[in-house]
């Protein structure tokens, strides 16, 4: 299924190359949320008068079953978000973070117990994405997010670093629910 786009631009010129990337990422929610009726994604630059540069604003709507997700991204003090594709960025993470929970709910999957963790290695990491795999000790290669590395250790991890994983079934196979990183500093749980 195809989600509905709308993609609006205020207080800037629209840009079809960021366009695009937002398209591209809207398409992506639908790994976390099979019942999307539609997004709305809204790009704002609305102070023109700060001398260290504009601060894009990122607004997200996705109406899902039974909710809606709100997502706004600005931060005033975030000078990163002077680049609008970092701001969209960020905007889609949160996104993506509240559509989980919100299926969650929906689906009323409850956690009862955490499952036996297992022993592997990181991968590989996909280039600009918040997300990489893992190599199991059986040899099955697991997906992981991000916000599946416990301590938000995600950005120390590096390809061939030792982790302990508990599985989950995702939509589209097996996925990484909890991910600890294991050495030295690490200790294995």
């Amino acid at each position: 299924m195809t989600i509905p786009v709308q993609v609006t631009f205020k207080g800037m010129d629209a840009s079809p190359a960021l366009e695009a990337r937002i398209r591209e990422k809207a398409a992506r929610l639908e790994r976390f949320a099979d019942r999307i009726m539609r997004c709305h994604v809204t790009v704002e630059a609305p102070h023109r008068h700060h001398r260290q540069g504009q601060l894009y604003r990122a607004r997200i709507e996705v109406v899902v079953p039974r909710g809606d997700i709100v997502v706004t991204r600005e931060s005033p003090r975030d000078h990163a978000h002077e680049d609008a594709y970092v701001a969209v960025r960020d905007a889609f993470d949160a996104a993506v973070r509240q559509l989980e929970d919100h299926m969650r709910k929906l689906d009323a999957r409850v956690k009862h117990h955490e499952p036996a963790l297992l022993h592997g290695r990181v991968a590989r990491f996909v280039a600009g994405e918040p997300y990489g795999f893992i190599e199991t000790s059986e040899g099955q290669e697991v997906y992981f997010h991000r916000n599946s590395v416990a301590d938000g250790a995600f950005d120390q991890l590096k390809v061939g670093d030792p982790v302990r994983l508990a599985i989950a079934e995702g939509e589209k196979g097996p996925q990484a629910s909890t991910v600890h990183r294991v050495g030295k500093h690490h200790p294995t749980l």
